[in-house]
């Protein structure tokens, strides 16, 4: 990032268009992230409400800063997909502790807690890629390492002890307990927040109190709210049917029930409240917003060959970690801070590695898993025609469209690329999505996902219409 980094005169986008913009964008991704899971999954969320976010707050920046905020702020909505979270909701609507008030709001505290850590990270780091303070690629390496032994410390201190054979559990769980079942036969899932926790705050300390970044912390904040709050939000939805189920067994509510998918449209409340938050955060910090204007590109900070070579080494990790089974990829990549150590670092130093990370990379374990489950598990299309269209098609739009910003991005308004980029990819998501929920037109018989599918098609609408569009004073 430049070091003579100023706030640049770009014509702000009123708060309401910011703050629905980025819900939809948030509601739409969280909601398709449900098909995909994990780390990788919700970096579909980072990618889409982070473009939005630069795109409305920051158009006439210098291309390339813009792409390093992006690609920062889609790396890091991963790292809270480490955390364990289906057991805390199932603490809150599993048929056998409906009616436990105890449970309930023991549940909704977790889901509130792993919540704010997995959207903080994301508000923390966007907000570095956008208040102007420099990062170097070793200093960022040598955070990233340090939110892995804080990670470390922290799971040690909060998270253990840990052993369900004995019936032993940390002091503080949020998972399947005795506590609440205590004749049943469970399965304790292990829990990682207690680290995640320790190394959000310690990141925050970091920009705030050494590296004075004023505007990432303060996101970081919004981020966590966010989460804090959509999380159990949209749980409140599901939590709700299942303790009303006698409701939904006659009458008009049980024929609502048979095409509701009550856990997508939790997950789809949850990143329509936290988008909400990261718009409004960023909106009300925006005279923090500190971006350079697009100056002519000088020399790469690194060799564009050992550049390529990282990426390509990241890439290959991560497929392996996702459709592999080596052992010691597995471990070093399965957990979600781990598994953004050379990205982060590439992206603040390379030329290209921003659009590489946000683009491709991001989309290839998601056309991965479609091709899977479309042409290997349920064999919905011969596996020929499932390549082609799942994977060759998709990653080579986003491939090509990482080989023009690296050429061309660099010394030019962000704006260039970040309006056909956002909607290209706000609807290539989209579409595969589709695919993977077998496309539930609606003039077809309708299933428990046509509704979801109807949702996530008006939020991509909205995103298109209201960050789509170029707008006076943008060239």
């Amino acid at each position: 990032m430049s070091s003579t980094a100023v706030r640049t005169a770009v014509p702000i986008a009123p708060m309401w268009k910011v703050v629905l913009a980025t819900a939809c964008a948030g509601g739409m991704a969280w909601g398709i992230r449900g098909q995909y899971g994990h780390e990788t999954g919700a970096m579909i969320a980072g990618l889409l409400v982070s473009l939005v976010l630069v795109r409305l707050l920051a158009p006439m920046a210098d291309g390339l800063a813009a792409a390093r905020a992006v690609a920062l702020g889609t790396i890091a909505m991963g790292f809270g997909g480490t955390e364990t979270y289906g057991q805390t909701i199932g603490l809150t609507h599993d048929p056998e502790l409906v009616g436990n008030v105890a449970a309930l709001r023991w549940g909704m505290l977790g889901l509130a807690i792993k919540g704010g850590i997995w959207i903080g990270f994301c508000g923390v780091f966007l907000g570095m890629g956008l208040g102007g303070v420099r990062y170097p690629g070793r200093e960022m390496f040598l955070l990233l390492l340090g939110i892995l032994g804080l990670s470390a410390l922290g799971i040690w201190w909060i998270n253990q002890p840990y052993d369900p054979a004995h019936r032993v559990l940390p002091r503080i769980y949020f998972s399947d307990d005795w506590r609440w079942e205590p004749g049943a036969v469970l399965k304790p899932r292990r829990e990682v927040w207690g680290g995640l926790a320790l190394a959000l705050l310690g990141v925050l300390a970091y920009a705030g109190a050494v590296r004075r970044d004023a505007l990432a912390w303060r996101v970081g904040l919004w981020g966590i709210l966010g989460g804090a709050v959509g999380f159990p939000l949209g749980q409140c939805l599901q939590a709700w049917h299942a303790w009303h189920r006698p409701w939904f067994a006659n009458g008009p509510l049980a024929g609502i029930d048979r095409h509701v998918n009550w856990w997508n449209f939790m997950e789809t409340t949850f990143g329509l409240v936290m988008g909400a938050a990261l718009g409004a955060g960023f909106w009300l910090n925006r005279r923090r917003i500190r971006m350079p204007s697009p100056v002519p590109a000088g020399p790469p900070a690194i060799p564009a060959a050992f550049e390529a070579g990282l990426l390509a080494l990241h890439g290959v990790l991560l497929a392996v970690c996702e459709f592999g089974s080596v052992g010691w990829v597995e471990r070093l990549y399965d957990f979600g801070p781990a598994l953004g150590v050379i990205p982060v670092a590439l992206v603040v130093v390379g030329r290209g590695a921003a659009w590489w990370m946000a683009l491709p990379i991001t989309l290839l374990p998601i056309a991965g898993k479609t091709l899977v489950n479309l042409a290997y598990e349920e064999r919905v299309v011969p596996v020929w025609l499932g390549w082609a269209i799942y994977v060759v098609v998709p990653l080579g739009v986003t491939v090509w469209l990482a080989l023009r910003w690296t050429r061309n991005g660099p010394g030019r308004p962000a704006v260039d690329w970040l309006r056909p980029t956002l909607v290209t990819m706000a609807w290539l998501y989209f579409g595969l999505n589709l695919a993977f929920f077998r496309f539930p037109w609606p003039w077809a018989e309708w299933t428990a996902r046509t509704p979801n599918a109807l949702v996530f098609l008006a939020c991509a609408i909205v995103v298109t219409l209201l960050a789509g569009r170029r707008r006076a004073g943008e060239g």
